[in-house]
């Protein structure tokens, strides 16, 4: 059954359907810039509310228009909600993954390499928010079981992306700058837990921290407690 968020109005039907797809390929920069206004909207209203709760209606009101008139730019939510996101974590990851690959390269020490780590992830989620938070909070956890090239994609790079970091520590206890004590996956997910859990509380722009802030406070902590004693 097709709910009523996936729904086009009754009275549009493939007619819409057929101006928006030639809106979309030919339509005038006013167009494309409402239609990018209207991603940010939807955007906030995901991270506020989460897909579930989120309705058409919230971002309709919040881009100051009705509901009907969301379906001129998209089929639905789930065609908003999937564009919200999927290329922009896509272009983040690919980015993060880059910087990372080049980072491991670098003539320093593993915690300067892993601090340099920290900083890419949380400037890029900074530099691109509310897009990156919007995929870790509603579809990270579920991207690893689905099938489509995309999220194999996705997940091929992410493993890559935990793989450097993964190295860089594994290359720090062997140096003798951190300790062997500590059993290495599970700091690869502490550290991951950290940075990642900031899709609840980090908001660029707000006064109480920067990203500059939260980098330098994670990797205070994080290290405070990897760091081999002397």
């Amino acid at each position: 059954m097709v709910s009523p968020e996936q729904r086009p109005p009754a009275t549009s039907g493939s007619g819409l359907s057929k101006r928006r797809r030639s809106a979309q390929v030919e339509g005038s920069a006013a167009y494309q810039a409402k239609r990018s206004e209207l991603l940010q909207i939807a955007g906030d209203v995901f991270k506020e509310k989460g897909f579930e709760a989120a309705t058409l209606n919230d971002i309709a009101t919040r881009f100051g228009t009705d509901r009907a008139a969301i379906y001129y730019y998209f089929a639905g939510k789930d065609e908003l909600f999937q564009e919200v996101f999927h290329a922009t974590a896509k272009m983040v990851l690919d980015e993060n993954l880059a910087q990372a690959t080049r980072i491991a390269g670098l003539d320093m020490t593993a915690q300067e390499k892993l601090r340099k780590l920290i900083e890419v992830q949380i400037t890029s989620y900074e530099a691109n928010y509310p897009y990156v938070y919007v995929y870790i909070q509603e579809d990270m956890g579920k991207v690893a079981f689905q099938s489509t090239s995309w999220a194999k994609e996705m997940v091929r790079k992410t493993r890559r992306f935990e793989s450097i970091v993964t190295d860089v520590i594994t290359a720090g206890i062997r140096a003798g700058e951190f300790r062997d004590d500590l059993v290495v996956p599970l700091v690869v997910k502490t550290l991951f837990g950290m940075v990642n859990w900031t899709h609840r509380w980090f908001k660029p722009g707000d006064r109480k921290y920067t990203a500059q802030q939260t980098v330098d406070t994670f990797s205070a902590i994080f290290f405070d407690g990897l760091r081999r004693p002397a």
